[in-house]
């Protein structure tokens, strides 16, 4: 008797064996036992998800001799010669093959004919995305209203690309891509049926490695069976496979937390002599970055039973959770950039490399300074424009004050003014540079510098006249003096020279004192340019 692969043998033929589509299998019960069937379903998804499976199911559902329900019976003809791919009103259609009017207008004209021995005429068309425009067009109006016998299933991996014309009349299931968990539970069972010894680590691989398709593990675990022997174990399933075996790679994570080049090279050479993959050790490299992280800031979320779990929690010790973040970003895009690599191994070296010039700081140490080397040169930030030299007349600030503070603390009056008056433009300028010098029932006096009296203009006057009559509700003469002597007020250009200075200050002591930006100036000769440096939520 012929060899019958994994996939095929072990597609589920009801509803209560499909694995990991529980909200299709949960819409679909309803509606077949409440007879409340729709004429077109559409089933959309990535390859090996179960939408042909879900297909064949539910065409027995519809045709099985004990009547239409969720729970065919597998054993009238009906039901058996689905399942066998012979039953003349069950048509299974490859719009990839099969995709002009001219096939399309073949089905239809077969469609309006009675079935031969079924209840349902079922149509099922895989990758319907396939079909030309025109032969969507011609399906059009049988789609939305099909002969009563009819059923039409579509299939597709690529819903964008089928007209919403077609969507619009069809019922849509999204099915989702498989879990490892779910995976790892269906090979489970399928080799305890074959009576195939096999390792728990082995099946995890196979899971990881079909990316979330039942049908690809289960071609996966068919070629590790006949790679072991008829046994499945985790060694030679990583070699089949190419990946790394993780206590490798978890060495090599606690030689980088070491500084221990020589054993990170020594792991990557073994590697090359294993023709083991660069990207996939990379791939899993970024999973056990990614654990890591979780135990050092969410250790409520992360597993408790796995294996590694301890070896990781003292990596987790071991490293600054910033340089997991760093190293994560370095694995990630390097697996990306090892096609631009004279070869896999060298661009894989590269990046152990690109790892160790950083220095790993241990977590215990991450807060400390750290060192800058003699060489180095200090980097300070650019100094901004200080207030007006002119000596401040005695007691116009606090002698302990700042000047910010000492703008909010004295002469706050006309700054209170200025931020209530309805001005913009060149008129608020104006007002910014003045300080209030006398404010009366019907007259104001403000006070400008001779260095800004280019400013003054008596249309900026007048409108800045209008603006303290509008807000004080009286008639008011305003006055502007010009004066050499220094004001013995801030002005509130000056205040906010000042806040803004503050928050530069602040902004560059942030960046200055980043554990990150340390490590990038000392160790990778870069230099930070005080001028790109800006404060969040600064104003003007």
């Amino acid at each position: 008797m012929s060899y019958q692969v994994l996939a095929r043998k072990w597609r589920p033929r009801k509803f209560s064996t499909l694995v990991g589509q529980e909200h299709v299998v949960r819409a679909l019960t309803h509606a077949l036992n409440e007879k409340r069937l729709h004429h077109a379903y559409l089933f959309t998804g990535t390859r090996g998800v179960g939408k042909t499976t879900i297909a064949r199911i539910l065409a027995k559902s519809l045709n099985c001799e004990a009547g239409v329900s969720a729970e065919p019976c597998g054993c009238c003809p009906a039901c058996q010669e689905i399942d066998a791919g012979r039953f003349v009103d069950y048509v299974e259609m490859d719009a990839a093959s099969n995709r002009g009017v001219d096939d399309m207008a073949a089905l239809l004209e077969r469609a309006v004919y009675a079935p031969v021995t079924g209840r349902y005429k079922v149509y099922m068309i895989d990758e319907v995305h396939m079909l030309t425009g025109h032969a969507f067009n011609a399906m059009l109006k049988t789609l939305e209203e099909p002969p009563e016998h009819v059923k039409f299933i579509l299939a597709t991996t690529d819903p964008q690309k089928i007209p919403v014309t077609v969507l619009s009349r069809c019922l849509q299931f999204n099915l989702k891509q498989m879990s490892i968990p779910a995976i790892v539970l269906h090979l489970t069972t399928t080799l305890n049926a074959e009576g195939v010894p096999f390792e728990g680590e082995a099946l995890q691989e196979i899971a990881r490695a079909a990316a979330g398709s039942m049908r690809d593990a289960l071609s996966l675990l068919d070629q590790a069976i006949a790679h072991g022997a008829g046994a499945v174990n985790a060694r030679e399933t990583r070699e089949m496979l190419g990946t790394v075996d993780t206590t490798s790679l978890l060495t090599l994570l606690a030689a980088l937390s070491a500084a221990d080049g020589e054993k990170m090279l020594a792991i990557a050479n073994d590697m090359q002599a294993r023709s083991l993959s660069a990207a996939n050790a990379l791939q899993e490299i970024a999973v056990l970055l990614t654990r890591i992280q979780l135990l050092q800031l969410a250790p409520g979320s992360a597993s408790g039973e796995d294996a590694t779990n301890a070896q990781l929690m003292t990596l987790a010790r071991e490293f600054s959770p910033s340089f997991i973040q760093l190293a994560y970003q370095i694995v990630t895009e390097g697996r990306a950039e090892l096609p631009l690599a004279p070869d896999e191994h060298s661009g894989f070296l590269m990046i152990l490399l690109r790892l160790l010039a950083f220095e790993p700081v241990r977590f215990a140490d991450a807060d400390a300074t750290i060192s800058r080397p003699p060489e180095m040169v200090e980097i300070k930030p650019q100094t901004a424009p200080s207030l007006p030299k002119k000596p401040v007349a005695p007691g116009a600030f606090p002698a302990t004050s700042s000047p910010v503070a000492a703008a909010r603390g004295e002469h706050t009056e006309w700054h209170t003014l200025l931020a209530a008056l309805d001005l913009g433009g060149p008129a608020r300028s104006l007002a910014q540079h003045c300080v209030l010098r006398k404010l009366e029932q019907a007259s104001c006096c403000l006070q400008l510098a001779a260095e800004h009296q280019h400013m003054r203009s008596s249309a900026l006057q007048t409108r800045l006249e209008q603006a303290l009559r509008q807000h004080l509700g009286r008639d008011i003469k305003l006055s502007i003096e010009i004066t050499d002597d220094h004001m013995n007020q801030v002005t509130p250009a000056q205040t906010a020279a000042a806040e803004r200075r503050a928050r530069q200050d602040a902004a560059w002591r942030a960046i200055e004192n980043d554990a990150f930006i340390r490590e990038a100036v000392d160790h990778l000769d870069a230099t930070m340019d005080a001028n790109s440096v800006q404060p969040v939520n600064t104003t003007p």
